[in-house]
């Protein structure tokens, strides 16, 4: 005979399940941190994904503060230290502080910027290609930066500002050819990449026309250098990368909904026209301001954003990581453009296009044997 079946023996399973209520995250199956911001307000981050960001940040950090010891003159790491507290010698400060600190500071800078900026075109086209320097829009920068190198006596100021204005014009000009139908993955990337090409002709056709001792630092700088920043645009960069870098989060939430379609994220009413071309501003902006102050340094932001996903596995746009780990490689591959063939220090973009074109290589290989 069967025993009745009372509320408190019924199985748990014929249960509903319950949905979130207004306000609390949708589990994902992945571990989440709630970080206290003060006031009641807290933020939830990924478990993962902070992980990998700390650890990247940490890496860039510890080989940027090695890079200040290491070179023709070589400073213990011990001296290295002490010059931030006024306890080296003077031999030590001169080195570290004005020789090799403001240049490992801008591996850390410009590799954050051109990381997170290939993180935001990867997310706008939904293709693992479309990055800056492949669609062409760092071209775009390299040619508004270039025509007031060769023609005119602007200052670095003016030359970043020219370089900005320039990125976006471009920008804008290959986002206007490839939209249809609301569609500009694909497209964007293959008219990028046309544009690109005729923009470097016309960059080269620049530097055969211009004076040759301009035109001789113009293409020294176009290689993309570290070494012959002008100090003038340091903190203006500084500046201009953190503001970008705070509206690229800002838009973050609204760029993942789009990765889900236009249409669905319409359906959750978010203006897809007006999030698509902050997005184009923002991620051409970071890159047009590494453009303006170092030259065209190539490959970070194709290759930042596609490890970082690799290491966090998230398949949705992830700004912070991808800026953490293209400052490491930036960082790195600073370190390599000095020391590989010291005395003789290589322009940084030459080594990233190297280390960039080896990832692209095999990554094609990869994909051709799925």
């Amino acid at each position: 005979m069967n025993a009745p079946v009372s509320e408190a023996t019924a199985p748990v399973h014929d249960a509903a399940p319950r949905l979130p209520g207004p306000g609390e995250p949708v589990p994902t199956g992945r571990l989440s941190l709630r970080l206290p911001l003060g006031g009641g307000a807290s933020l939830r981050v990924d478990a993962r994904s902070a992980a990998v960001t700390a650890i990247a940040a940490l890496l860039a950090l510890v080989l940027a503060v090695l890079s200040l010891g290491w070179g023709d003159i070589v400073i213990p790491l011990r001296d290295v230290l002490a010059s931030f507290t006024g306890e080296a010698g003077r031999k030590a400060t001169l080195v570290v502080q004005e020789w090799r600190l403001g240049r490992a500071e801008l591996a850390l800078l410009f590799g954050a910027a051109l990381g997170a900026s290939g993180a935001l075109f990867q997310s706008l086209t939904r293709n693992p290609l479309g990055s800056p320097d492949v669609i062409g829009f760092s071209s775009g920068a390299y040619t508004g930066a270039l025509l007031l190198m060769l023609f005119t006596a602007a200052s670095p100021l003016v030359l970043a500002a020219g370089s900005l204005v320039s990125g976006v014009i471009v920008a804008l000009l290959v986002l206007a050819l490839s939209a249809r139908d609301g569609t500009t993955g694909f497209r964007l990337i293959v008219i990028g990449i046309g544009v690109g090409a005729v923009l470097a002709s016309v960059n080269a056709y620049l530097l055969l026309v211009a004076d040759q001792r301009l035109a001789m630092s113009a293409a020294v700088w176009g290689a993309g250098s570290l070494n012959s920043v002008a100090k003038a645009v340091v903190l203006p960069s500084a500046v201009a990368i953190g503001v970008f870098l705070v509206a690229a989060l800002a838009l973050q939430g609204r760029a993942r909904v789009m990765e889900q379609g236009e249409d669905f994220a319409c359906s959750l009413g978010v203006a897809t026209r007006t999030t698509r071309y902050a997005v184009l501003v923002v991620g051409v902006g970071l890159v047009a301001v590494v453009t303006a102050a170092a030259g065209p340094i190539a490959f970070v932001a194709l290759v930042a954003p596609q490890i970082a996903g690799r290491l966090t596995r998230r398949g949705e746009l992830d700004i912070v990581p991808a800026a953490a780990i293209g400052a490491l490689l930036l960082v790195a591959s600073d370190i390599v453009a000095r020391l590989a063939f010291a005395p003789l220090q290589l322009p940084v973009g030459i080594v990233t296009v190297c280390l960039g074109g080896a990832y692209l290589l095999v990554l094609l290989v990869k994909e051709a044997r799925a």
